[in-house]
């Protein structure tokens, strides 16, 4: 599998915290306005393909993007 780059869009992030509970180590929430905070731009495979789900079916927003590297 090969290396991939996260990037979030926080402003179309709606605060949905569906990519927090998907991958956790990736992802974080704001405690004030509840929006993605990206805590890893270079996942672990294992965190990657939890990632590359979120941004095909799980983020309502689509604020996440994923570059393979």
């Amino acid at each position: 599998m090969s290396a991939v780059k996260v990037q979030v869009d926080r402003d179309r992030c709606i605060g949905a915290g569906l990519c927090v509970m998907s991958a956790p180590a990736v992802f974080d929430q704001g405690e004030d306005d509840g929006l993605v905070i990206l805590l890893d731009d270079s996942p672990s495979d294992a965190d990657a393909a939890h990632t590359r789900k979120l941004v095909e079916h799980i983020c309502p927003s689509k604020a996440i993007r994923i570059t393979e590297g």
